[in-house]
């Protein structure tokens, strides 16, 4: 097991205007398990294979534990990899196909079927040591791939979205395995995703980039609670935060002709217009005229709660605006509903920069 260091770490390609990766810097722990997270096209998946050596470090450099890997070939970098597409040997039975790694490297035979059934009782795959990966389901196969990476007992996985092949059922009871096994394992993980729900239920902590740039780095509580940036804000959460441009007067917000409680510190900080963001949990309804009218166009009856989207026609408001709601609470498609909140619920960022002021 070992820490793994991006220290200035870069990736242009050929031809491209702008590195695929920018500057990245981030150290992960020993032990650790996190996910990189972002949309498409934002270079997670460029990271993670800079890592395992299947993508060339242009400039700045790599390093698992105390070892420089930036120039090693992936064979000498002890991690492991499990793709999106599992990658398995149709011919093989699922036990050669978990010991095919272990062969090459000339382990002895009795050592490897040992470690293919350790690795089989951690993934319940006993009973399919026999089977060719034809004859398994999509989440069988992922485990397969899983044990072949387990059974080489690397100091690094690296894990390229494994769970998208998945139907979704399957892909939640998958996440809840993967991270109850790296926490049984204790190897430093390094895992990619663009589902923002499996990066926040499945990482100690969760990295989110944007055009190859690293945007903030934290636990997954501390990003929903404190996002650095608008991008963050808007990407992180689901449904998303209900971000709403606002003049700030007077360390006051306004938005259109309602004033919406803010920090008055956090407003007084930036020098031209605001962004207020508002989690939809965070909306409270109130009576006619005390808030902002939101005209209801949809509502999710999802039993213990659920969620109404509407429209404000308030200036500065976007064209949707989501608020939780209880479940047992009625509200109809056309009904006009009015909401405000608490100031220690709004979050404030600066509308020209994107940063964080509260």
């Amino acid at each position: 097991m070992a820490t793994v260091t991006y220290d200035h770490a870069e990736r242009l390609y050929p031809g491209a205007e702008r590195p695929a990766v920018d500057d990245f810097n981030l150290e992960i722990a020993d032990g650790e398990f996190l996910v990189l997270v972002g949309p498409s096209g934002c270079g997670k998946s460029t990271s993670l294979r800079m890592l395992a050596g299947l993508e060339e470090v242009t400039s700045g450099s790599i390093r698992i534990g105390d070892r420089d890997v930036t120039n090693l070939p992936p064979k000498e970098r002890d991690i492991a990899m499990v793709f999106q597409n599992y990658a398995l040997y149709p011919h093989m039975t699922v036990g050669d196909n978990m010991a095919f790694s272990l062969k090459m490297a000339k382990v002895p035979k009795e050592q490897r079927m040992e470690r293919v059934k350790e690795a089989a009782k951690l993934l319940d795959l006993e009973q399919y040591l026999e089977r060719k990966p034809k004859a398994l389901s999509g989440g069988q196969r992922q485990r397969v791939a899983m044990g072949r990476a387990i059974v080489r007992q690397p100091q690094v996985f690296c894990m390229d979205e494994p769970l998208s092949n998945l139907d979704a059922k399957l892909r939640v009871s998958t996440r809840t395995q993967i991270a109850a096994l790296q926490q049984r394992l204790g190897v430093t993980t390094v895992y990619v995703t663009h589902d923002q729900v499996e990066a926040m239920t499945m990482g100690d902590r969760v990295a989110v980039l944007k055009d190859g740039v690293l945007q903030q780095a934290d636990t997954p509580l501390n990003l929903y609670d404190k996002p650095a940036n608008l991008f963050v804000a808007g990407f992180i959460g689901s449904p998303a935060m209900n971000l709403l441009a606002a003049h700030n007067v007077d360390g006051h917000a306004k938005i259109g002709d309602v004033e919406v409680p803010v920090d008055r510190s956090a407003a007084s900080k930036a020098k031209g217009d605001i962004t207020v963001g508002v989690r939809p949990e965070a909306w409270r309804i109130v009576g006619e005229g005390e808030g902002i009218p939101i005209k209801v166009n949809v509502v999710e009856e999802l039993g213990a709660d659920g969620f109404v989207y509407g429209s404000s026609g308030a200036e500065g408001t976007p064209d949707q605006v989501t608020i939780r709601i209880d479940g047992r609470r009625t509200h109809h498609k056309g009904d006009t509903i009015y909401v405000t909140t608490d100031p220690s619920n709004v979050h404030v960022f600066d509308t020209e920069t994107g940063v964080r002021l509260s």
